[in-house]
């Protein structure tokens, strides 16, 4: 049988190539996205307490009620002014990557073109191609990985139908500021474009700066929709659940999409991030948590040769080690896996063209000691 693959140019992720080596030589993982503790005790036990009480079968399409009178206040309470209506504006999610393919798959059509910042999360040019879409890919550079929207603009064809944002961005640790809203929604006013903006860390900011959240930008707000996770919230990754938030026009096809993909999330899980979510607390604290765990490898990190590159937030730090090597990022990753002991995913692996700068990603969600033996072994390196 003959089968012509959609997407002939995907094979095995660099994740996991980088953490079958990892387990191979046992080497400390910083490869994957995803902290090695767990959630707060609280919020583990009310997903008990609500399967006991028999939230074990299908949540509603949209998601539960009660969770996104709960988004909603929070979004209230974190940004100032805004307001977002839980019936016709949210939508739980199995995950935040489940919304970005259900937001791509509702509004791109056969050749329509979507405009990819990278380097970019590996989810987004997959999902434009399963539904017939062309990736049109504007490139950033390290170390400042800056964007020039005027050249983006440049790019903006009739066939323009969506572009994705994403801040604070993995891998590159950068964010968007109000004034990258600003540019951002002069090159696209006028057009019929959509906007689709990836905001998973968003409260994972660091040194005192603020989420530009485009819920807060209302002329880019009536164009976009803006994806969340709670797993990279609440230390819970494995749970898949996410929402996204658009405006009514936007949700009613996004929810088109959704209820056909995967209907609803996880109940048990909603059930609990709603009475969670009534301590306003649970979040409050989240970028004082994350930033000591970057500035404490960091300082651990000191004396290697490793050169950090900037990191306002997200829990990802990139390394230049051009003044170490001139290898490949790809094989500098394997050789520092199986000679040091260390996993850490190469920057390429995030553009289309593999364009390779030298620079390598290492996830600090880890405990402390952890990250001391990843710094130390690290440290080493020659």
């Amino acid at each position: 049988m003959q089968i012509e693959s959609k997407l002939p140019h995907v094979g095995t992720t660099i994740f996991t190539v980088m953490s079958g080596l990892a387990q191979e030589y046992g080497a400390v993982n910083l490869s994957q996205g995803f902290p090695n503790f767990d959630p707060d005790p609280m919020l583990r036990h009310l997903v008990f307490e609500h399967m006991e009480r028999g939230a074990n079968q299908y949540a509603p399409m949209p998601g539960l009620l009660s969770l996104r009178e709960r988004i909603a206040e929070k979004i209230a309470d974190t940004y100032a002014g805004v307001s977002v209506q839980p019936d016709t504006e949210i939508t739980v999610t199995a995950g935040a990557t489940q919304g970005i393919f259900c937001a791509i798959a509702a509004f791109v059509r056969p050749d329509d073109e979507v405009i990819l910042i990278e380097p970019c999360y590996d989810s987004y040019r997959p999902s434009v191609e399963t539904v017939g879409g062309k990736a049109v890919i504007y490139t950033l550079s390290a170390p400042d990985y800056k964007i020039d929207w005027a050249e983006i603009g440049r790019m903006i064809t009739p066939r323009t139908r969506m572009i994705c944002t994403n801040t604070p961005c993995n891998p590159t640790g950068t964010i968007l500021t109000r004034e990258d809203m600003d540019s951002l929604a002069i090159i696209l006013r006028g057009t019929d474009i959509i906007h689709l903006s990836d905001e998973v860390y968003e409260h994972l900011i660091f040194d005192g700066q603020e989420h530009a959240t485009v819920l807060a930008h209302p002329e880019l707000r009536e164009r976009s929709l803006a994806i969340y996770s709670f797993g990279k919230t609440f230390h819970n990754t494995g749970w898949k659940t996410g929402y996204v938030v658009a405006p009514p026009v936007l949700t009613t096809e996004f929810r088109k999409i959704h209820q056909f993909n995967v209907f609803s999330g996880n109940h048990p899980m909603q059930a609990a991030f709603a009475d969670y979510l009534t301590e306003k607390t649970v979040y409050k604290g989240l970028q004082t948590f994350y930033q000591n765990k970057r500035d404490f490898f960091r300082k651990a990190m000191e004396s290697a040769r490793l050169r950090p590159l900037p990191c306002a937030g997200t829990y990802f730090q990139l390394y230049d080690y051009s003044g170490i090597s001139d290898e490949p990022d790809l094989e500098f990753c394997k050789r520092i896996t199986r000679e040091y002991g260390v996993a850490t995913i190469p920057v390429s692996a995030f553009f289309s063209d593999k364009r390779d700068d030298r620079v390598i990603r290492v996830c600090f969600a880890k405990t402390e000691d952890v990250l001391l033996e990843a710094a130390q072994r690290l440290t080493s390196l020659r």
